[in-house]
């Protein structure tokens, strides 16, 4: 069997002889033969093809915990592996991405601008929550004020409980102004916040497999709203009669459809699909999805639980909030649409519309 040198074999990988050697330290690659004298190391030129993939996947920046456990599964598993972290880093991108646009936008406004943003727009809001047509109690709870929209979607036995913690540890949003440029690090402390009261209405039923919520909310800033989202019910925008899902499913059949394993169309009829990868309570501070949207005269904001997303097709909701002039005749319309349809999960929806003053 050939043997190349260190530095034969750093050559031929473009990996440096120093990256070898803490690789080998790490057990992401070990070298073929270690001389028990010198210590010197050897490797096999049928070792290029691990080295050359462990230097692509650290220019991808995964981290080296998780290229090991790449790098022991067979090609088609770790393809799979691959492209599931490159659809959570273009995810965390898209946060970031938003959350830097809105920092120059902030920046580069004039004390005038911004002052003139805060007045010139204002929202109208209706809530309506409702147990359907199957389920014995309604553990959903929906929450609309002028500057709070929020929809949690409780689970468990005592998931009731748990919805309405979340929601109403968020409900000192409503109460006090916002500034755009603190929203975020306001609303990311709320959430924890959240999660320390889910799990305590929760009690011995708490926990991954036992009772919890989703919670998907809207904090109004005077121009922008902010969004906070985990688990799996959802938030729409409704801009120039275009409907916009805003937020991302935290389930097992959307990570399959995010990795190529399963199509949107074979998600509808899979029976993992309700099941969630996110909810609170977390067992350590949730992991929420947190985002900035600007807010334009005219928009329209739905939030519901999955009783209605699961049960009506977007084109009829969409067809819904189009249709359907006032807030508070919209929620009662989008319920009264999944009851129709069968009504087998517990549906409530915030409706808010963004107005000129």
């Amino acid at each position: 069997m050939h043997m190349l040198t260190i530095g034969a074999f750093a050559k031929a990988s473009r990996l440096s002889p120093k990256a070898l050697r803490l690789y080998d330290e790490l057990e992401l690659l070990r070298p073929a033969r270690v001389d028990p004298d010198t210590g010197y190391r050897y490797y096999t030129t049928g070792q290029l093809e691990q080295a050359r993939l462990v230097a692509w996947l650290r220019r991808l920046g995964m981290p080296l915990a998780r290229i090991r456990e790449v790098c022991a599964l067979d090609p088609a598993a770790a393809a799979t592996e691959i492209r599931a972290y490159w659809a959570r880093v273009e995810a965390e991108t898209a946060v970031r991405r938003d959350l830097a646009a809105f920092l120059v936008d902030q920046l580069s406004q004039t004390p005038e601008m911004s002052r003139k943003d805060t007045t010139m727009l204002e929202l109208r809001y209706a809530a309506h929550s409702d147990r359907g047509r199957v389920r014995p109690e309604n553990q959903d709870t929906a929450y609309a004020g002028g500057r709070l929209l929020a929809v949690a979607d409780g689970f468990g036995p005592a998931g009731a409980p748990a919805s309405g913690a979340a929601v109403e540890a968020l409900r000192f949003l409503d109460t006090e102004e916002v500034p755009a440029g603190d929203v975020l690090n306001l609303l990311d402390e709320a959430v924890r916040g959240a999660n320390d009261a889910v799990r305590d209405a929760a009690g011995d039923s708490g926990g991954a497999d036992g009772a919890g919520t989703t919670l998907t909310a809207l904090v109004w800033t005077g121009s922008r709203l902010a969004l906070v989202h985990i688990g799996d019910s959802r938030a729409y925008l409704l801009r120039d009669g275009a409907l916009f899902l805003i937020t991302h499913d935290h389930t097992v059949v959307q990570s399959m459809i995010d990795e190529g394993r399963l199509t949107a169309e074979e998600a509808v009829a899979h029976p993992q699909r309700a099941l969630l990868l996110k909810a609170l309570p977390g067992a350590t501070a949730p992991d929420a999805e947190l985002r900035l949207h600007d807010a334009h005269p005219g928009d329209r904001y739905l939030l519901c639980s999955d009783g209605l997303s699961t049960v009506v097709p977007e084109p009829r909701i969409r067809a819904l909030l189009t249709e359907t002039p006032s807030p508070a005749d919209t929620v009662l319309a989008l319920v009264a649409e999944a009851n129709g349809a069968g009504g087998p999960d517990n549906v409530s929806c915030v409706v808010a519309d963004v107005v000129e003053r």
